[in-house]
């Protein structure tokens, strides 16, 4: 009877071991990728899944995007310049036969992998290029490291450089560098500052000049019209007087004697004039005999009246 007891419960842990050896349950994101006998047999898909026992094992594979971080490690760029870098690879398993198979540990072929990469990268370009290029470094180092993992069934959706590090002495040289760059620019924007002020103060004087100008020439042109008026108006009062005088003289019928007394008063006029020399015209015969003609009638006038 403890025989049989004994044989029982040995059959009753062997049934145990059988069902757990032969039901697996698969998560999500994972699959399985079961080996018979040591061979490949099949990939099975998340869920619940059953092996041959003692005869099928079967391996978890992780199927979703996996980013690792590796260490920071010191390269030399193409300038013989050491600096430390850190970049995180994304990578994802899309083949797990190949990956399981074609490798012995695929995370410690993809990480020395991207160690490897980066020294080639690094090394290729200079300090400055490195700096300033990273989208390009991260697009070379995905290049380059495709062409080793798409055989492991492995597939590197993108890497981003975390940090770029240069010695501390390069570091103060790029800051003395920028700060006279800034100063350069500062120097720069300053003078282009002053030109254009001195093009506007130019700009300025040359349209306060051409105003000035534009308001002497109206002056000008106001001044010579009111000359022009003046001369015309003086022109018109004298035809005026001269009209008038004419017509008066010739209304009075004048004869000799007041000819000859217009003459004297215009002689006597010359003889005011502050002109050292006195021209006197040829006519002066004629203007002493208008002046005796008028001498005997003056003398005439009291003889006529004493009587």
């Amino acid at each position: 009877m403890p025989a049989t007891l004994i044989i029982f419960f040995f059959l009753i842990v062997f049934a145990l071991i059988v069902v757990f050896r032969s039901v697996r349950v698969i998560q999500q994101g994972l699959v399985g990728v079961v080996k018979r006998l040591g061979q490949f047999h099949s990939v099975r898909n998340p869920g619940i899944t059953f092996l041959v026992p003692f005869i099928d094992n079967m391996e978890v594979v992780d199927m979703r995007e996996t980013p690792r971080t590796g260490d920071r490690q010191d390269v030399i760029t193409k300038d013989n310049v050491s600096v430390a870098v850190n970049a995180t690879i994304f990578s994802q398993v899309v083949d797990p036969r190949l990956a399981l198979f074609q490798v012995s540990n695929y995370f410690i072929a993809v990480d020395q992998l991207s160690r490897t990469t980066l020294r080639a990268v690094f090394g290729s370009m200079s300090l400055d290029e490195a700096l300033s290029q990273r989208e390009q470094i991260n697009a070379q180092l995905q290049m380059q490291m495709e062409q080793v993992t798409d055989k492991w069934g492995i597939r590197i959706n993108r890497i981003e450089i975390v940090d770029i590090v240069p010695p501390q002495q390069i570091l103060m040289a790029m800051a003395l560098q920028k700060q006279a760059d800034q100063e350069k620019r500062a120097a720069i924007l300053q003078s282009e500052g002053q030109q254009q002020s001195a093009i506007n103060v130019a700009e300025g004087q040359k349209q306060a000049a051409i105003k000035t100008a534009e308001g002497e020439k109206a002056s000008n042109i106001l001044r010579a019209e009111g000359r022009r008026q003046a001369q015309i108006l003086e022109a018109e009062g004298r035809g005026q007087a001269i009209n008038t005088v004419y017509a008066a003289i010739h209304a009075g019928n004048p004869g000799p004697e007041l000819v000859a007394i217009l003459q004297l008063d215009t002689l006597s006029k010359f003889a005011e004039s502050p002109n050292s020399k006195l021209v006197v015209p040829v006519e002066t015969s004629g203007l002493l005999g208008a002046a005796q003609a008028i001498r005997s009638v003056l003398d005439g006038v009291p003889a006529a009246s004493s009587k």
